[in-house]
């Protein structure tokens, strides 16, 4: 097949809550930058988008960094129309302060109560306005229920397909994942380097994307 236009997401953001503090999870971005790396090796035209990591870019990648959700939603609402496929292993913040002190918060010993607000669905929204060209592919990281969660999420965003993960997979090299796809087959693959499984998952996407190719093309 011809080379693919693919966009990558991956890592963590930070809503802060002022000028020093944050919310953020522990998000390595090792699987997404492993995932455009594989994804560039294949020929593939690849632009990462990327939360606060501490990672080199991948070779012959474009990237792109941002820091909040909303960096985050902004960024691949911008570049989306124009690629083929979205593989997003970012983890975004579901929840971002309500409201944001521009001064260090001082400490008071009293108890503080944060608020917060939800923020946009990052993924939902990518996949809303697509074409029926344009393949998606989403993570879950899931502690419990994982395989419900997930076909849950599938079915809620429209995704072509959908990556199951496990919390201990974060920051590590190593991962154990399942993949299920829109026909609901189950795909589990093997503990293995995060390097392997990034290429399975480009394989995916390459599989997926030719099919959508390959058909008439529709409006959104």
């Amino acid at each position: 097949m011809r080379p693919l236009r693919i966009l990558v997401t991956a890592g963590p953001t930070r809503e802060y809550i002022d000028p020093v503090r944050f919310i953020s999870n522990d998000s390595s971005g090792k699987m997404g930058f492993a995932i455009a790396a594989a994804a560039a090796q294949r020929g593939h035209a690849v632009t990462l988008i990327h939360g606060p990591v501490a990672l080199p870019a991948p070779p012959a990648v474009s990237v792109v960094s941002v820091i909040s959700a909303r960096d985050m939603l902004r960024a691949c609402v911008e570049h989306w129309p124009r690629y083929d496929a979205l593989i997003m292993a970012a983890a975004v913040a579901d929840y971002t302060p309500a409201a944001h002190s521009d001064e260090k918060l001082k400490k008071t010993g009293d108890e503080m109560t944060l608020k917060l607000a939800p923020t946009a669905d990052v993924l939902a929204t990518l996949s809303k306005n697509r074409d029926a060209r344009q393949t998606v592919i989403g993570f879950a990281l899931e502690s419990h229920n994982g395989r419900a969660n997930a076909a849950s999420k599938l079915t809620r965003k429209n995704l072509d397909a959908i990556v199951l993960n496990h919390p201990a997979a974060i920051g590590v090299d190593r991962s154990v994942v399942e993949i299920l796809t829109r026909d609901g087959v189950w795909n589990p693959l093997p503990d293995a380097p995060k390097d392997e499984t990034a290429v399975r998952i480009v394989e995916l996407a390459e599989s997926i994307a030719a099919g959508r190719l390959a058909a008439p093309s529709e409006s959104r």
